[in-house]
């Protein structure tokens, strides 16, 4: 499978047409030099062993995604572990960044104690640790989706498994259902047994990373082949870490037209958050941003 990064062309038609677009829109939507191409993969890279075609503005709005509405508009965490009391980030950060990035109401269901409900466990045969049965846990999410729920998303700091023929899973969704469940655990340095002065910051980073791009999909938005984005896919860790914490401008014009935020308000929103919690690069590229608006 050999990808070949996208013309300036092909760039251009993903984004869609933006003539007749209010000027403050036409500017969101424009690179502008502020947005990283997609890169050639490496050997072991998303898109080196991924068959991607690609999902331009115009093809997500002909899918007719699932989008907010008065009855469905909170997006709602679903702790599967005490997050006070494990090495899990901050839940009320994890709460903080998702409202500034989605522009919607979030909220954070009581803990779900697995060890009372029908959710199958086993040892991960290579790390000895305790993994969970992610179809479980998607059932019972979707047998307990609030009225208003735009999406549920469980989280864990405990391994996942779709199967028994798989060694982990990062997580899954079932869009179909608007649930899904992620497992930070990976993300956490010692679950590999290595002691980093910046475990606090890598952590928080990564996950809410994840939980924006996993719950991105749940909007409908697939993965990106246009930018070095939030939403291209990942292989490994490292190909993760590369990836930044913001959409390109096919992407955020994908989210813009599900919820329809005032795109600057979001960038600021952003930006005092990632102030809050020093994402300094974050900083500077959400800074430079505004900046093209003023």
């Amino acid at each position: 499978m050999s990808f070949r990064p996208p013309s300036k062309e092909e760039v251009w038609q993903a984004i869609g047409p933006l003539d007749g677009l209010p000027e403050d829109f036409r500017q969101a939507f424009l690179p502008n030099g502020d947005f990283e191409p997609i890169p050639v993969p490496g050997p072991n890279d998303w898109l080196a062993v991924h068959d991607e075609p690609g999902q331009t503005f115009l093809d997500f709005v002909k899918s007719r995604p699932n989008r907010p509405d008065a009855r469905r508009n909170t997006i709602y965490l679903q702790p599967l572990d005490d997050f006070r009391k494990s090495n899990a980030p901050p839940i009320d950060k994890l709460v903080q960044f998702s409202e500034a990035f989605f522009a919607m109401n979030v909220e954070v269901l009581p803990l779900l104690v697995t060890s009372s409900q029908r959710i199958t466990t086993r040892l991960n045969p290579y790390t000895h640790q305790e993994q969970l049965l992610t179809r479980d846990i998607l059932r019972l999410l979707s047998e307990n989706l609030p009225e208003n729920a735009f999406c549920v998303v469980a989280i864990t700091m405990r391994d996942l498994y779709p199967g028994p023929s798989w060694n982990f899973v990062f997580g899954e969704a079932s869009l179909r259902d608007r649930v899904g469940v992620y497992s930070f655990a990976r993300y956490d340095p010692r679950f590999y047994r290595i002691d980093n002065s910046d475990r606090d910051y890598l952590i928080l980073r990564r996950s809410c990373k994840v939980l924006a791009h996993e719950t991105s999909h749940m909007v409908g938005i697939q993965h990106c082949i246009y930018f070095n984005c939030l939403m291209s896919g990942s292989n490994h860790l490292e190909e993760s870490d590369r990836r930044p914490l913001h959409l390109c401008p096919v992407d955020l014009r994908k989210l813009h037209y599900s919820i329809g935020f005032d795109i600057n308000q979001r960038y600021r929103s952003r930006l005092e958050f990632a102030k809050a919690v020093h994402f300094d690069d974050e900083v500077q590229w959400l800074e430079r941003r505004l900046s093209r608006a003023a």
